[in-house]
């Protein structure tokens, strides 16, 4: 090198050109966001083997009922329930066997008349004319000319039966977007019968060490030489964090190799990460490239971290270029500052957040003593900190893990958990949060399209089905934000508020029209209004109903329609509309009550009888809550009239009166 070289080496060295103004972490950061989009990459479809790790780029609404038919939940007998009353050990009931046997996969041929029962696997489809399952460890088998069973105990109506849709109803939105699929995502829809799902295309970030000081692991080490570990750090940080790391090794300090470098990263990738080549030192060039690549160039030189002051930000286009500095401390101090945050919402992700917190349980949970119990729990907001709220879903549930925050875990040597007391709530999966907005009561399709709204302005809302009257009581303990409900006062005839106490307020919904669902091309049904049809239904035995739970909007409805009438059918009680009209379309029952919605999507004939209203109940001293105060406007905006429109509902304001 002659002496001219070095003189102009030096007086490049001795130059402070690379740090324009010092900024403080927030005002990099402001500038950071306002330059590059912090949000999620366009979507990709792709196999459900693969989607393992992926964010849904989109809701995903359940195509069928999950289960698709009533099914048991036991090895034994399906039965009425009426026939099993009174039986006891001393006076059993014998019940003759149908002769069929409902393995799993057999579609019942023979229905259950009074006086008989049909023996049935865990999982078989529940034949008509059956409202509950005996375990087969509770009868005697008789042999003679006709095989039968003695009962020793009665069966209530629904006993080990599993209803449709109990898990996952049709059309109902059991995953939202933004949701990162793990195992539980990958059942729930596998459960669905999807092959393929649309998720968030991962942000592919570009990888660059730069120093000529550094050496490739596993290549022998120089003197003066060191290993690049920040490369290998990055690439890992970004895999971890939802990314796709794209390695392009080590760049000497040289201008033209690293600029060749820097647009090979910004035309493969959808960020630019280069680690060292940001100090004051002789070496140090990228600054330089920078402001050539393209608008707007360099956003940030200079932060004042300790440690990570020599931060370079960048954008080129709204790509974001980052240059970390070089030491290891200092390169993934800054990285999880500033890079973390905009790959995970490149990618989808929520921040990443702790593993595990302390919530309060709000009711005492009762355990089994002996027996160590892990309890699926949701995460919620209450007046004193977060409230873990235990999901109820049984065994064959796969809904449970989709609305679970995380779990905890009952002592074998306790009965149960206090109302009032801490409990530690592991966290299922990095990153998750409880939500903004926790709504508890019965299900709609509007509000699954309400609270789609809400996450595209940024507020995340938990909706939890109890049923309408369930969904009141949670509110009144503190358990969530809002009730959903429809719930009918014969006395007024006016819906919901009559049940509201001191200190709740109502916000008007929607208006949904509820009816009779029946068979299409049913006579019984031609020519005549819900309240004629229903009358000469009860008139017929052989015509058999499907009614809802107790505590449901509905059952209020369908029992001033039966007048203290009992017909066949009227225990079998599901949770939802969409079980009465899965009942109905496929033959175990041949009328019941349910909203129109529902009834088109089931192909099924509809009866009006009445327009309820569906409405939402919260604290009133809440109303300029954000999360709630966006629920509440959401609930006028031209966008979701226009989706309740098309749903075949009414908004409030639009609604009759009456």
């Amino acid at each position: 090198m002659s002496a001219d070289d070095f003189s102009d080496r030096l007086a490049r060295a001795a130059r402070q050109e690379q740090f324009l103004t010092v900024a403080s972490r927030e005002e990099a950061l402001a500038r950071f966001r306002a330059a590059v989009p912090h949000a999620p990459l366009a979507d990709e479809s792709i196999p459900l083997a693969a989607a393992l790790g992926r964010v849904l780029a989109h809701d995903i609404a359940s195509p069928i009922d999950v289960p698709p038919f009533d099914r048991a939940l036991v090895d034994g007998f399906a039965v009425r329930a009426a026939d099993t009353g009174g039986a006891s050990e001393a006076e059993p009931r014998r019940l003759v066997l149908n002769r069929e046997i409902l393995a799993c996969g057999v579609a019942p041929a023979l229905p259950v008349a009074p006086g008989t029962a049909t023996p049935i696997a865990t999982g078989g489809v529940l034949p008509r004319g059956a409202d509950a399952v005996v375990m087969l460890e509770a009868t005697e088998y008789r042999e003679g000319e006709a095989p039968a069973i003695d009962l020793g105990r009665p069966a209530a109506p629904g006993q080990f039966v599993g209803y449709a849709g109990a898990d996952m109803a049709r059309g109902e939105t059991v995953l939202r977007r933004g949701t990162l699929v793990t195992a539980r995502e990958i059942g729930m829809l596998a459960a669905c019968g999807l092959a393929a799902v649309a998720v968030v295309r991962r942000p592919r970030v570009a990888v660059i060490s730069t120093g000529d000081e550094l050496v490739a692991p596993g290549a022998p080490l120089p003197p003066s030489g060191i290993y690049d570990s920040n490369g290998a750090i990055v690439a890992a940080s970004v895999a971890e964090n939802g990314g796709e790391a794209l390695p392009h090794g080590i760049v000497r300090d040289d201008e033209a190799a690293l600029e060749e470098a820097l647009r090979a990263g910004l035309a493969a990738g959808d960020v630019v990460v280069l680690s060292g080549g940001t100090s004051k030192g002789a070496g140090d060039v990228s600054h330089r490239i920078l402001s050539r690549l393209g608008a707007p160039g360099i956003l940030v030189h200079g932060v004042a971290l300790k440690p990570g002051k020599p931060l370079c930000l960048a954008a080129v286009g709204s790509k974001a270029v980052v240059v970390l500095p070089g030491f290891p401390t200092s390169a993934m101090f800054t990285f999880h500052e500033f890079v973390v945050p905009l790959i995970r919402a490149l990618a989808g992700l929520p921040p990443r957040e702790e593993s595990r917190v302390e919530a309060v349980l709000p009711q005492r949970l009762a355990s089994e003593l002996g027996r160590t119990e892990f309890v699926m729990a949701s995460l919620a907001k209450g007046a004193e900190g977060l409230v873990a709220l235990p999901l109820g879903k049984g065994s064959g549930a796969v809904t449970a893990f989709s609305q679970a925050d995380g779990f905890f875990a009952v002592p074998a040597a306790r009965a149960g958990v206090e109302a009032g007391e801490r409990v530690a709530v592991t966290r299922l999966g990095a990153g998750v949060r409880p939500p903004d907005l926790t709504l508890v009561g019965s299900h709609c399709l509007g509000l699954d399209r309400l609270v789609g709204h809400l996450a595209e302005r940024g507020v995340r809302a938990r909706t939890i089905w109890v049923g309408s009257a369930g969904g009141l009581a949670a509110l009144k303990r503190g358990e969530c934000d809002l009730a959903s409900l429809h719930l009918l006062d014969p006395e007024t005839g006016r819906y919901n508020a009559p049940f509201l106490t001191p200190g709740l307020a109502l916000a008007p919904g929607w208006r949904r029209l509820q009816g009779v669902v029946f068979r299409p091309g049913d006579a019984r049904f031609s020519g005549r209004g819900a309240a004629e049809a229903v009358a000469g239904l009860l008139a017929d035995p052989e015509a058999v109903m499907v009614n809802r739970n107790t505590g449901a909007g509905t059952r209020a409805l369908i029992d001033g329609l039966l007048a203290g009438a009992r017909p066949p059918g009227y225990w079998n009680q599901p949770r939802s509309h969409n079980a009465v009209a899965a009942a109905v379309a496929q033959g175990r029952a041949d009328w019941g009550v349910a909203i129109a919605t529902v009834a088109r999507s089931y192909g099924l004939g509809f009866l009006p009888l009445t327009e309820e209203h569906y409405d939402f109940a919260y604290p009133s001293g809440r109303r300029d809550d954000p999360a709630i105060a966006a629920f509440l406007a959401l609930l006028t905006a031209p966008e979701m009239r226009a989706d309740l429109h098309d749903l075949g509902f009414a908004p409030a304001e639009a609604a009759r009166c009456g």
